[in-house]
């Protein structure tokens, strides 16, 4: 077993904010190899998580984020199973952060499970269409289009898209499976607001030769 210095665990204990014991023990299983302990680290956090996903996740944070032009806004609920998690700071800093990511992405839904069938089988219809047109033949069909429709949960899903706050290229889903592997709590992101100055409201263009007719006609 190769000895692991307090330095390489120091390392990988900054990029990836678990504790030092647990750094430790995977660069241990991992003879000091960074990226190998990088990902040992992550499958210890899915399997903790996993472990409590039949837990109540009750209490948590209810966090707002408004842009500085003061035309977006959001507001996000993130649960976890104890009100001593809210007080968390790195939780705290989370909820935040995903709330300006909100803001951003513009997601339509929390997660691929809140789509409804309908929208996900006329999803699948498109993507097959594509497909089609672009003359692939036709048993590679639900194939391609399986993968596109994967594409479009990326991009409407909140636990699917790319963090903005994560220089790893991480999803929001992948940090706070991370995150609540630190803590040792089951977190849950309930819902969110997204609110856009102006959505939704029909604005009437004014036509300005139509304008100056009438003007001149007296009308």
């Amino acid at each position: 077993m190769a000895k692991i210095s307090a330095l390489l665990v120091k390392e990988l204990r900054n990029a990836t904010g678990a504790p030092m014991g647990d750094c430790k023990k995977a660069l241990q299983e991992c003879d000091g190899d960074l990226t190998k302990a990088n990902e040992w680290l992550q499958k210890r956090s899915a399997s903790k998580v996993a472990k409590k996903a039949g837990r109540t996740a009750a209490e948590g944070l209810v966090a707002t984020y408004v842009h500085h032009d003061g035309r977006t806004g959001v507001i996000a609920e993130v649960n976890s199973e104890t009100d001593f998690v809210a007080k968390n700071e790195d939780f705290g800093q989370f909820v935040r952060d995903m709330c300006m990511h909100i803001a951003a992405m513009s997601p339509t839904y929390v997660s691929r499970e809140e789509v409804p069938e309908a929208v996900v089988a006329k999803q699948t219809e498109i993507a097959e269409a594509q497909v089609r047109e672009m003359g692939k033949p036709d048993h590679l069909v639900p194939r391609i289009a399986q993968g596109k429709v994967k594409a479009w949960f990326s991009d409407n899903c909140l636990v699917d898209q790319p963090f903005v706050k994560d220089d790893k290229g991480r999803s929001v889903g992948d940090c706070l499976t991370e995150l609540a592997g630190r803590i040792g709590e089951k977190l849950v992101i309930r819902r969110f607001v997204r609110f856009e100055l102006g959505e939704g409201i029909a604005k009437k263009e004014d036509n300005f030769a139509e304008e100056v007719a009438r003007m001149a006609s007296g009308e």
